[in-house]
């Protein structure tokens, strides 16, 4: 994996996908560049605490990586490199570049991060936004993960045929890793796609057998790993649901198995403590995409 790649890229990319067992567990909690003060995520610093060790790398704005992150953690962090827009815009998809190479290899990032929004009005404009993000990084071997984001009106676009489209398209482009959703029939995703996929958890499900689900299905059919965020922040035990999927992405377990193990790590010591009001506004709006 990752033998097309110059020697830089691909000591950066090792850090994010692990050279033992070709995997990648990420941390997404870069919600905030469009959704502000996320419930789960209003103090990144204590939401993260107890979960920075069970992770490969942490996908984050740059804002967040200066504030809430300490300097020495060991870990690849990949920096969300576009935005542009808010909740409160009809829709999400009107994003340029926020962050360029330059800096993000200033703050020691291993990759960045943009989103495409394929089949919205804003579909040119993100393609070229890709593109400049690519050729930028490029003088800095620094990889670049495509997103196939689907914002407001494509929300329930989570379907083969376009997933394939979405996913294809950022990897012609040159995007070194592709994060799109699992869908019925992902193994054609994963077939048609010529660079590793790590699969999004998206808005909360219902259960932790969900979660582990969806994280043993996506890897059984191709997926290098996944980048869950509020799968796991937004649940009543963060730090517990987290090790569940670890032991699924890194430690070849069953579901069952995980599922076991999420059990016996939920307690009053990995319980979220929340202190804000949640309203039903609030989740709606964590549930954008």
């Amino acid at each position: 994996m990752f033998d097309h790649v110059g020697w830089g890229k691909k000591n950066r990319l090792r850090k994010i996908v692990q050279q033992e067992d070709n995997r990648v567990l990420m941390l997404a909690i870069d919600h905030g560049y469009f959704m502000g003060p996320t419930h789960g995520m209003e103090k990144p610093r204590v939401a993260i605490h107890e979960l920075l060790p069970h992770i490969d790398s942490l996908m984050l704005s740059p804002g967040i990586l200066k504030t809430d992150v300490d300097p020495d953690q060991d870990l690849a962090f990949v920096l969300r490199a576009s935005g542009g827009n808010s909740v409160l815009d009809p829709d999400i998809d009107d994003e340029e570049l926020i962050l360029s190479a330059k800096e993000a290899v200033r703050l020691n990032a291993s990759a960045i991060a943009i989103s495409v929004y394929i089949g919205t009005e804003h579909q040119h404009q993100t393609l070229l936004t890709l593109a400049e993000a690519i050729n930028e990084a490029a003088e800095y071997d620094l990889p670049v993960l495509g997103v196939t984001a689907v914002g407001k009106k494509l929300k329930d676009k989570k379907e083969k045929r376009y997933l394939a489209l979405a996913s294809r398209i950022v990897a012609e482009y040159g995007a070194d890793i592709v994060k799109t959703y699992y869908c019925d029939g992902f193994s054609e995703v994963v077939a048609k796609c010529p660079v590793p996929i790590v699969i999004a958890g998206g808005p909360k499900l219902e259960t932790y057998e969900d979660v582990l689900n969806l994280t043993y299905k996506a890897l059984q059919e191709g997926a290098v790993g996944v980048d869950m965020g509020r799968n796991i922040w937004q649940s009543e035990h963060p730090a517990a649901i987290l090790q569940g999927v670890k032991a699924i992405v890194h430690g070849g377990a069953s579901v069952a198995e995980a599922l076991e193990l999420v059990g016996t790590l939920a307690n009053a010591s990995t319980a979220r403590q929340e202190e804000f009001e949640v309203t039903q506004e609030d989740i709606e709006i964590s549930s954008l995409h």
